[in-house]
Parts: C-alpha cells; structure tokens; sequence
C-alpha cells in the first residue's frame, strides 16, 4: 500500500477534489469553483494528487484539466478487502455469540 496516496487522501480539500473528480474531469478553475478556494490552492492541491499518482492532467491550450487514475483507486480497494474479511469475520463471531446469550436468556426465562 502506498503512504503517500494515504497521505495525499488524509487532507479535506483533495479528499473533495477526488470526489469531484469521480464526476469525470475537471479543469482546476473548476475544481476551485466548486470548492470555493482559490486557483492557486486548487492548483497545489492538484499537484500533490498528480504527485501521488491519484490523478493525471491533460494540456489543453492553456488549461490543465485533471481526472481520475483508477488503477491507484483499484490499489487501494485490494488491500482494504483484507480488512473487510477481517470485520466481517468478527461481525459473524459477534452474532454468534450474541444468539447464544440471547437463546440462554429466553431458556432462563422458561
């Protein structure tokens, strides 16, 4: 797993900006827009994606416009599935073992 895409998701701004991006791709006018933050921070948080391989930008005269990496994404969604193999496991121990108190309450009550 990559830190530095960790890293780069931990801030707010960018964590919207990649939302947004989920949208399709956006020139960093509109991601600022949408954001209500000024170009030059759209334009740091944007380099600090492309930086981490979250994003890639296309020239288009003399606008930059940015969309979505999915492989990073893909990445990131294998090495949390053995988390979620983990939760789940403990989730079905836990309601294991919560029928169990709840079938020794009702043969109590009996």
């Amino acid at each position: 797993m990559n830190t530095i895409m960790l890293s780069a998701l931990a801030e707010s701004n960018r964590l919207q900006i990649v939302e947004l991006l989920c949208s399709g791709p956006l020139t960093v006018g509109e991601v600022a827009d949408r954001l209500h933050i000024r170009q030059p921070q759209a334009s740091k948080h944007l380099k600090v994606l492309l930086e981490a391989g979250l994003v890639e930008v296309e020239a288009d005269a003399n606008r930059r416009i940015y969309k979505l990496r999915l492989e990073p994404f893909k990445e990131l969604n294998a090495w949390l599935e053995g988390y979620r193999d983990i939760w789940e496991n403990r989730f079905d121990n836990l309601n294991h073992y919560l029928q169990q108190l709840f079938q020794k309450e009702q043969k109590q009550e009996e």
